[in-house]
C-alpha cells in the first residue's frame, strides 16, 4: 500500500493517475478533499497536513509514503512567513514520517526542491553532494525537513528518499510557466528574444517516473536525487521549441538582459525576471548512475505534450 499526499495538486495528481494505471500497486491518498471525482478509484482519508494532525488512520497498512503535500505560498501581508512554511513544510512532514515510523512504513518519499541547492548558479551545475544553500523561507523549510528526516532515518531505520525537483512542466502547469504557455498559444509578442542564460527543467511524466522507480528500487534508500530532462536550454531557446510545438513562428523581441533586469526593479517583478534570466543547471549523473535511470522522454516531447494533452482537455 503507498501513502501519497499533495494528490489533488499538479505533480500529485500525475502520480495518482500513474499509480492507479500501475496495477502492481495499491493506493491511499490524504488531504481536505478527493483527488478525483470517482472515490472508488482509490481510498481517501480526508485530513489536514499540520504539526498537530493525527495521520494513523491514513498510514494503516501503508508500506511507502510518497510526500508531495506543502506549502508554496503564503500571504504577501504575512509577517512570519518563515514559521507559516516550517509549520507545514517541516514540522508536519517529520510529524507524518515519525507516525509513518509507528505504523511500520519502510519507506518515505520527500519531493523537496532544487532550490535547497540555491537560486542559481555560475560556474558549473548543481550536484547531489553541493553544501546545501536555500535562499528563501520555502526552501529554507524543505532544507529542514531534509534534515529532520535523514536523522529520523538514522535513528529508525525508515528508508528516506529526497528528490529535488527543478520546474516542473506539463500540460496546465501552474504558475510561470502556464503564463508562457498561453501567451505562446495566443501569439503574444514577448521581449525574451535575447536571454543567453542555461536552466534545467523537468518534464512532469519523467518526475513522476523517476518518483515510482524509487517507490521499489533498492538502491534509493537513503539518497538524495537531482532529476531533470537532462538537456538544459536558454529561456530564448525554451520559447522557440514552445512556438514550434504548436505551430506558430516565435515572437521575440531581443531585448538586451540588462533592460529586463532594470524593469523588474522597476515594477516589482525582479525575482520573475531573474528567474526568467538566470541560469540553474541540474547534474543528475547520480542519479542516473544509482537508478540506472534515464529521463523516458526528452524536453521537446514534454513540451508537446503541454499543447497536445492540452488540447484534449487532459
Amino acid at each position: 500500500m503507498i501513502l501519497l499526499t499533495g494528490a489533488t495538486g499538479f505533480v500529485g495528481r500525475a502520480i495518482l493517475k500513474n499509480l492507479i494505471k500501475n496495477m502492481r500497486f495499491s493506493v491511499r491518498t490524504f488531504g481536505r478533499s478527493l483527488p478525483f471525482s470517482e472515490p472508488d478509484l482509490t481510498q481517501h482519508v480526508y485530513g489536514n497536513l499540520d504539526a498537530d494532525a493525527d495521520y494513523t488512520g491514513a498510514l494503516l497498512g501503508s508500506d511507502v509514503v510518497i510526500h508531495c503535500a506543502a506549502m508554496a505560498h503564503v500571504h504577501k501581508d504575512s509577517t512570519d512567513k518563515k514559521s507559516e512554511f516550517n509549520r507545514v513544510n517541516c514540522a508536519a512532514t517529520i510529524k507524518l514520517a515519525k507516525q509513518a515510523v509507528e505504523q511500520g512504513v519502510k519507506r518515505f518519499i520527500f519531493i523537496s526542491s532544487i532550490g535547497v541547492n540555491g537560486g542559481h548558479n555560475q560556474q558549473r551545475a548543481f550536484r547531489f553532494d553541493d553544501i546545501s544553500q536555500p535562499w528563501d523561507e520555502y526552501t529554507q523549510s524543505k532544507y529542514a525537513a531534509e534534515l529532520g528526516l535523514q536523522q529520523l532515518a538514522k535513528e529508525t531505520g525508515l528508508e528516506v528518499v529526497i528528490i529535488r525537483p527543478p520546474l516542473v512542466y506539463g500540460a496546465n502547469a501552474p504558475g510561470n510557466f502556464g503564463k508562457l504557455v498561453q501567451a505562446v498559444k495566443a501569439g503574444k509578442w514577448l521581449p525574451l528574444g535575447a536571454i543567453h542564460n542555461q536552466r534545467s527543467f523537468v518534464a512532469l511524466d519523467n518526475l513522476v517516473d523517476l518518483i515510482i522507480t524509487c517507490v521499489t528500487h533498492p538502491h534509493a534508500t537513503n539518497q538524495t536525487f537531482l532529476v531533470s530532462d537532462d538537456q538544459d536550454v536558454s529561456t530564448t531557446q525554451l520559447l522557440e521549441k514552445m512556438s514550434r510545438a504548436v505551430g506558430k513562428s516565435p515572437r521575440l523581441l531581443p531585448v538586451p538582459m540588462s533592460w529586463l533586469r532594470l524593469a523588474g526593479k522597476l515594477t516589482g517583478k525582479q525575482a520573475v525576471i531573474d528567474r526568467l534570466c538566470g541560469n540553474l543547471q541540474v547534474d543528475i549523473s547520480h542519479t542516473k548512475t544509482i537508478l540506472g535511470w534515464q529521463p523516458p522522454i526528452s524536453l521537446e516531447e514534454g513540451i508537446k505534450r503541454c499543447f497536445i494533452e492540452d488540447k484534449e482537455g487532459c
